[in-house]
Formats: structure tokens, sequence, C-alpha cells
């Protein structure tokens, strides 16, 4: 699901020529690693996986612990393919807040039901938009089984907010981060030319 990443975006956020979400297993990742031939100077790894008994790719596998601070529920980690774009943004997904990558705003949106204020926690010290409320939408009661349904990004969280945004030239950050996450600049381009 997503953007395939293109080689002259390659960053360590993104290494490989693989969409965004690729529905792959670490093994499986690892075997196509190889085979493609894709580590430096085409070294090839002496690979045995051994395969998980009953595992199944429909199985849907709930973490037991969180991942990260900033992904403490299995929603936010759902939403987090969808959201972690704006981080390439002037637009808050809520770090700094109780939900974060189940909410997202900024101080100039006029439109979205929410507001949040971001405040330094465990995990963000300085949050984006730190003591400024945000005005956007919470995605907590349906934004992640809406993502599981339908089984794809939902683009439409950034295509909006763009929309909505009043200062379209300060949206993307201007480091380009955006296209390091997407893996290609058409993201950003597609949304300004929407503009």
């Amino acid at each position: 699901m997503g953007p395939m990443l293109e080689p002259e975006f390659k960053s360590f956020v993104g290494m490989l020529p693989i969409p965004v979400v690729h529905g792959m297993t670490v093994a499986e990742l690892a075997q196509m690693i190889n085979g493609e031939g894709w580590l430096e100077n085409g070294v090839k790894c002496d690979l045995s996986v051994i395969a998980c008994k009953g595992y199944q790719h429909k199985d849907i596998y709930v973490l037991p612990i969180k991942p990260s601070p900033n992904l403490p529920n299995q929603n936010a980690i759902l939403l987090y393919p969808s959201l972690c774009f704006f981080e390439g943004t002037s637009v808050s997904v809520g770090r700094g807040t109780d939900h974060p990558f189940e909410v997202f705003g900024h101080p100039n949106l006029q439109t979205g039901s929410y507001v949040f204020v971001p405040a330094p926690d465990e995990g963000s010290k300085h949050p984006k938009h730190e003591g400024v409320p945000c005005v956007g939408w919470n995605l907590t009661e349906f934004g992640g089984k809406n993502i599981q349904e339908k089984k794809y990004l939902i683009l439409d969280y950034m295509v909006n907010a763009y929309r909505e945004f009043p200062e379209k030239e300060s949206f993307f950050l201007s480091n380009g981060f955006i296209n390091k996450l997407a893996g290609t600049d058409q993201l950003q381009k597609a949304n300004r030319g929407r503009a």
C-alpha cells in the first residue's frame, strides 16, 4: 500500500524500492532483499528462515506492548502509515497528547471538530505547536477500523488538510522531509496540484 520508494529519495526512513506498507513478514522481506541483490555490492546472505507454525497473512496480530511511546495502541499503529506523512508538514499528529497518531491538526486550521494542545511528554520533549491549541480531527473512534476494513492508506487526511490550510506555501516543511517519508515527490506534487 502506498507510494513506491524511488531511488533518489532513499534515506534512513526508506531504504528499499518497496511500498510504504509492504505486507511482508521480516523473513519474507529478508528473502526479497537477498533475492533482489539489494545489499551493498550485491552481497547475498546465508539466510535460513524458520516458519511460524499456523501463521497466515490474513491473521491480525495485536502487539502486546506498545512499540513506541507515540504508538500507544492498535488504533495508532493502524493509522500510522496514513498519518506519518504529516511529519513532513507543519501539521501536528498529536505528539505530546494522549492520542499520538490518532489525531491531527494545526493552529491555523479553521475546520475540524477537535481541539488539542500538544505538551511535552514521554514521546515528545518538544512537540510540534507545543502549548498552542490545534484544530483538526480525532480518529480515535473509527480511524484504525476504517483502515483495516478498506485495506489501503487513507491519503484523504492529507489532501483535506492541505485543501483547508490557509497558507499553502508553509504546509510542507522546507527540508523536503515529506518526500523521504513517501519515498517520492509525487505525493507533494499531487497535493499542490489540487490547491
